[in-house]
């Protein structure tokens, strides 16, 4: 396999299909105006001096401290960049419905590992190599694309050819309140298992003075639960498919990580947990309301600062808790920057591209915010530079991106890639689904056989209709 996608898949998508399978129901909504933002002071000349360039994004703290800096980009250049910021379940289809009907209402889109492997294949954003090839020697030298991890340069390509750049990637990791396990005479591992993880959460679950032992994602989407939830699936012994394409999700081994998941969520989690994603569950877990948290390495940094976190001194790493296997049990992500086939200012967009992914900016980040703040998980000099590899987490964080096998998500083989999620078109409907039926569970409503009996069906549904099992 190659870029993500799997070998079942073998013709193009039309742009119907990819929005009837991916991106249900926004094909009728209205786009909203973006948010300008430009630089502050006079802009200085160049070639594309005058130009506006517009770029959909993610709402988090990462791409909120871009916009802030961009004035930086607009002072160099003379482009000004608009904003617009998303939640990430909105982005996808604002993003989804753009490229798809060749709007071009943006030159530059955010999109994830997940997605750059298809929107490469369907040509809706541009290769970048040819930039690149462009560059004379010293501006290639400067910006360094070889300086960028390995990993996160394949799951942002498709067939040898680079479609997004990083603007920071992760992968997970166990957040924990050492002031209360020191409390509760407990010593967490650098490696723990979800069966320590269990016991500890039942030792410092005390919700009568606002703590919860367990922090997880309960609101559904294959984004939402099923991110944290599919390393569960893996790490139990688990898989979406075998070889041919068969559903594997009535097994013992993805029953026990429903089982485990549930029971942390359903004893020992934070109210309401199936109404919470990825911000909900950082504001819980930085507000005090948590002793641990399982999710993405990115957010260690706002964990860490202590203008953002009320627990920033206390607060400690581990790695990603291990059920039967490390195989699977940490995932690997990145949010990047590519760029819209229908835009009309490609090349001034790839300017915005270098800037917002350099050494330069991270540098700048680093020297305006702090080295807590610097996007994480993209460049090797990034974690040999002390002001950020003396972090606590740093060492964690870049082992697990480094160790991260989405080529080889399972014990037993599969015929696709990714570890959170399926690298197939239906996987964005498929996990939205089955994180409909685990919030079930997680909600009482649901027993974990029948959740795992009607994943099952549905999974086998996708194999069928997208052709991937034969007979």
């Amino acid at each position: 396999m190659r870029g993500g996608l799997a070998m079942g898949y073998s013709n193009l998508l039309s742009r119907k299909d990819f929005l009837r399978m991916g991106g249900a129901g926004v094909a009728g909504a209205a786009l909203l105006g973006t948010a300008a933002c430009g630089g502050s002071g006079p802009a200085s000349g160049g070639k594309f001096a005058g130009t506006t360039l517009t770029v959909a994004t993610v709402s988090n703290s990462q791409m909120e401290d871009m916009e802030s800096l961009v004035g930086d980009f607009t002072g160099k250049t003379g482009i000004e960049v608009r904003f617009l910021f998303l939640p990430e379940n909105d982005l996808r289809q604002r993003v989804t419905q753009d490229v798809a009907m060749n709007a071009g209402n943006f030159d530059i889109v955010t999109i994830g590992s997940y997605d750059t492997p298809f929107w490469g294949r369907y040509q809706w954003t541009v290769p970048l190599d040819p930039f690149f090839e462009k560059m004379g020697r010293a501006e290639r030298e400067e910006y360094d694309l070889e300086d960028l991890l390995a990993p996160i340069r394949t799951v942002l390509s498709n067939n040898g050819q680079l479609f997004a750049l990083p603007f920071y990637a992760e992968s997970s990791m166990l957040f924990y309140r050492k002031d209360l396990f020191e409390k509760a005479n407990l010593q967490m591992p650098d490696r723990p298992t979800w069966e320590e993880i269990s016991g500890f959460a039942g030792k410092v679950h005390d919700p009568d003075a606002g703590v919860n032992g367990m922090v997880l994602r309960g609101l559904p989407g294959w984004g939402a639960n099923m991110a944290p939830f599919g390393t569960f699936i893996n790490t139990f012994g688990g898989r979406w498919f075998n070889e041919d394409w068969e559903p594997q999700l009535e097994t013992p081994e993805v029953k026990e990580a429903v089982r485990v998941y549930s029971e942390l969520v359903t004893k020992y989690g934070q109210p309401g947990a199936t109404s919470d994603n990825f911000p909900e569950c950082q504001n819980l877990f930085a507000s005090g309301d948590g002793a641990m948290w399982y999710d993405a390495t990115s957010t260690a940094g706002y964990l860490s600062d202590p203008e953002t976190s009320e627990i920033a001194k206390d607060v400690a790493f581990a790695y990603g808790p291990t059920g039967t296997t490390e195989r699977g049990a940490h995932w690997l992500w990145s949010w990047a920057l590519g760029i819209e086939s229908a835009s009309r200012n490609q090349e001034a967009a790839f300017e915005f591209l270098k800037w917002a992914t350099s050494k330069e900016y991270i540098n700048l980040v680093g020297e305006e915010f702090g080295w807590v703040r610097v996007p994480p998980g993209t460049r090797r000099s990034t974690y040999e530079d002390t002001k950020y590899r003396d972090n606590p987490w740093s060492d964690i964080e870049i082992e697990s991106i480094e160790t991260a096998r989405p080529e080889q998500p399972t014990v037993d083989p599969v015929p696709y890639t990714g570890i959170q999620y399926v690298g197939i078109p239906e996987f964005q409907q498929l996990g939205d689904e089955v994180g409909r039926s685990l919030a079930s569970v997680l909600a009482g409503d649901m027993s974990v056989d029948e959740m795992t009996q009607q994943a099952q069906q549905q999974a086998l549904d996708v194999a069928r209709q997208g052709q991937y099992l034969k007979g």
